[in-house]
């Protein structure tokens, strides 16, 4: 049984997710948000060590913590996917520019493609490509916890944004029916924004992917 526990950066609403077997004190930090001393906080309060710390993608709404991280645990690698890794250290393609900050993260430890399995912390995570919010996005699937920690690909009622730079509506809607909803309903969606939904609640009711929007499974 894994626990996950949310923690939200402003001004965007980020979700950074702590996740770990039920009891262990080893834990994964995925996508660390723009207020890290709330994800320090949170692992100091509940004596916890990240073994690695996983980016869906790399616009800076979710890499913004990863320095502060790096410099508090230096073993802990830094994982992201292969075509996303550029946006770590260029605030152009990561979009801080656009808001008039330079935000630069350590680059990687860690490159992840489509179909890699991580085994960290005691859980293992199967990788999928996910573009189209971002050219180079992908989710970690947890298969024994029927979950998915899928960054800024599919919302609870909504999707992510593709109106950046190298966002693409069409590569985004067939990640979601290819990736994602061919999952099992029961899985849990644990998304960049928002709180959690399911695969089969999104497949019925998602009015940009869904049956509403012409899915037919």
């Amino acid at each position: 049984m894994l626990d996950i526990d949310a923690i939200i950066s402003m001004p965007f609403d980020e979700n950074t997710y702590i996740v770990r077997q039920s009891g262990a004190t080893d834990c994964l930090v995925v996508d660390p948000g723009l207020e890290p001393d709330k994800i320090l906080d949170f692992l100091t309060e509940h004596r916890l060590t990240p073994i690695a710390i996983l980016n869906t993608h790399g616009h800076s709404d979710h890499i913004a913590g990863n320095a502060a991280l790096k410099k508090t645990y230096p073993a802990a690698p830094l994982i992201i996917g292969r075509g996303d890794a550029e946006k770590l250290t260029d605030p152009q393609k990561n979009l801080s520019a656009a808001f008039g900050v330079a935000l630069i993260s350590p680059p990687a430890d860690q490159l992840v493609d489509e179909g890699a399995v991580l085994d960290l912390a005691g859980i293992q995570l199967e990788v999928r490509d996910a573009p189209g919010h971002s050219s180079g996005h992908v989710v970690f699937v947890i298969h024994d916890a029927k979950v998915v920690l899928g960054g800024d690909v599919l919302f609870a009622g909504s999707i992510g944004r593709t109106d950046f730079f190298d966002g693409d509506f069409g590569a985004l809607r067939d990640a979601i029916h290819d990736k994602l909803f061919t999952l099992p309903g029961e899985f849990v969606v644990y998304p960049g924004h928002g709180p959690e939904t399911t695969i089969a609640e999104e497949i019925a009711d998602n009015p940009f992917v869904g049956k509403p929007a012409g899915y037919k499974g």
